[in-house]
């Protein structure tokens, strides 16, 4: 009964070889990497680009704002720039009340804001 078994197992696999199917042609390497480029061009031209060129209209915004300038803050605050330095800007918010917020927490002038 043991030899029986052994040589069921030992036979298994040669009679699943017998009965594979017969080897296809395997499709080129541009065939096969083509859906994956294809999402590539799509992923950078639909998200990756677009972003790219709104950071860096947010850069120059930063880089141009002055004293003087009326602004709104990402957390909704509109403010007139008091002073300036390379991390923070001072707001003047109502008549007397300054804040000082981080520079790139501002999301835009108010004139961009209400175009």
């Amino acid at each position: 009964m043991r030899h029986f078994l052994l040589i069921l197992l030992l036979a298994l696999p040669s009679i699943a070889i017998a009965q594979a199917a017969p080897p296809s042609q395997q499709p080129s390497f541009l065939v096969q990497a083509f859906p994956f480029i294809a999402m590539l061009f799509i992923f950078y031209f639909l998200m990756i680009r677009p972003q790219m060129k709104k950071q860096k209209a947010q850069q120059e915004l930063l880089a141009a704002l002055k004293k003087g300038d009326e602004v709104l803050t990402s957390g909704g605050i509109f403010g007139t720039i008091e002073g300036l330095t390379d991390k923070f800007v001072t707001l003047e918010i109502a008549d007397g009340v300054s804040i000082r917020i981080l520079r790139t927490q501002i999301m835009g002038t108010v004139k961009e804001v209400q175009q």
